[in-house]
């Protein structure tokens, strides 16, 4: 029969929880299998991954799992461990949603739209307003101001002080008085008073004496919910107490007095969450890999141009930049090539037989290319352009083959100027130079 898993990595304890077989419709604390693995000196997303790698090997009937998370960063943490032991049949759920699902199903928030969650555990309180119907979670903060391991700090220092417990002279000893106010604490839960030997003495501790030790932290903590419930404008109709220290009775008091409004605190405060990932549990659908093009798609694919880089793009000063010199050659290789492109045609045209009649138009003939006039031609009516029968393909061709007789024109030439003293003939059938006059360089001293 298949199962699934839920897991909480919380700061003190890892814990896992799977539903028993045969279990109503509302599950509650009794339906489901939990364990607690305390963290130690070890990494808690370590711990979290070992436990549910050695979890699956012991259950193949497993088919999913569901690990709640704090935060964003902690989210990663875990992503990457259990990516480093190969684990990818598996979901993050934030804890408040977690939470939210158990208990809805449970039956503790049945009728009631806006809640606040209280979560007090072992490394700080998180306060969250949630709205029940569409899982929205509105507002959320946390701090580490209060938390589990500084209630018990209080315990230990208290103990201390008492002069019935010596202060523990290395680290070692210090985890292991922790560990006793811990249980301590744990245990008033439900009597009156508790007494814990160990080595360095007894522990001893009343329920009186213990809330007198925390009521200052427990109201501070009870100041915070008000004011988040107050900046999240909604109307919050019951506080649900979760987190290991929400089994302490006082919390629950002081909250009912400083808020007014009902606090629910389910059984097993303390794995909420992980039964609400368990509940939220679903095998992760296996997505088929992306197939490679094959290579004669690629082949048939066009190549994309190559992007212009960037310094042709790039305006700079042509006073220091690189990119105006460039472009500076380049107009003057274009202009070269250019002119020999006009040399080229000019050849050409001297081999062919249009030299001489290039030569023989001047600047001031009527037909030059330079003259702002243009020359009086005569143009045949349209009609007669319309009604001439098309040309045949072989008058084309002949066409093309011999270029049509150059009919004469006749120009009248001005007479050449007067040949002058400064008047040189350079190339005959061109019009002369003239040399203008120059001012003599000294000028003549005159005649005494």
């Amino acid at each position: 029969m298949s199962s699934v898993l839920g897991v909480s990595v919380g700061s003190g304890a890892v814990r896992v929880a799977r539903p028993l077989a045969n279990s109503p419709e509302h599950p509650t604390a009794e339906n489901f299998d939990v364990q607690a693995v305390p963290v130690g000196a070890r990494r808690v997303e370590e711990l979290a991954a070992d436990a549910v790698g050695s979890i699956l090997a012991a259950d193949p009937h497993i088919v999913a799992t569901a690990i709640a998370y704090r935060d964003e960063q902690h989210a990663r943490a875990i992503r990457a461990e259990m990516a480093r032991r190969q684990f990818t049949n598996y979901e993050l759920i934030p804890d408040v949603v977690a939470a939210l699902e158990f208990l809805e199903y449970s039956g503790e928030l049945q009728g009631y739209g806006t809640v606040a969650l209280y979560d007090l555990g072992a490394s700080g309180l998180s306060v969250s307003v949630v709205d029940t119907g569409s899982r929205q979670i509105n507002i959320t903060e946390r701090t580490s101001d209060i938390s589990g391991d500084y209630l018990d700090s209080l315990i230990r220092e208290q103990q201390i002080a008492s002069g019935r417990i010596a202060h523990p002279p290395d680290a070692a000893g210090l985890a292991e008085l922790d560990s006793l106010c811990r249980q301590a604490k744990e245990q008033l839960s439900s009597s009156s008073a508790v007494a814990l030997p160990s080595t360095e003495g007894l522990v001893l501790l009343s329920q009186e004496n213990f809330e007198a030790l925390i009521m200052l932290a427990v109201e501070s903590s009870a100041r915070m919910t008000r004011d988040v419930i107050l900046r999240s404008e909604q109307p919050v109709q019951a506080v649900a107490l979760i987190g290991g220290c929400a089994q302490i009775p006082l919390v629950a008091r002081v909250l009912r007095r400083w808020l007014g409004v009902p606090v629910i605190v389910a059984p097993g405060p303390g794995s909420v969450a992980t039964r609400g990932a368990a509940l939220l549990a679903r095998p992760v659908r296996q997505r088929a890999a992306n197939t490679p093009f094959p290579n004669a798609f690629e082949d048939a694919l066009p190549m994309p141009a190559p992007a212009a880089p960037s310094w042709r793009s790039r305006r700079t000063d042509p006073t220091t930049g690189p990119g105006e010199k460039f472009s500076r050659r380049r107009e003057i290789s274009v202009a070269g090539v250019a002119v020999g492109a006009l040399v080229v045609v000019a050849a050409i045209g001297v081999s062919i037989g249009w030299g001489p009649q290039v030569l023989e138009h001047d600047s001031q003939s009527s037909d030059a290319a330079s003259s702002s006039v243009p020359p009086t031609t005569t143009r045949t009516p349209a009609v007669e352009a319309t009604t001439a029968p098309p040309a045949t393909s072989d008058a084309t061709n002949e066409s093309l083959a011999a270029p049509p007789p150059r009919q004469a024109t006749t120009t009248t030439e001005a007479a050449p100027p007067a040949p002058g003293p400064n008047t040189f003939t350079i190339i005959p059938g061109l019009p002369p130079v003239v040399v203008p006059t120059l001012p003599p360089l000294f000028p003549q001293q005159p005649a005494p």
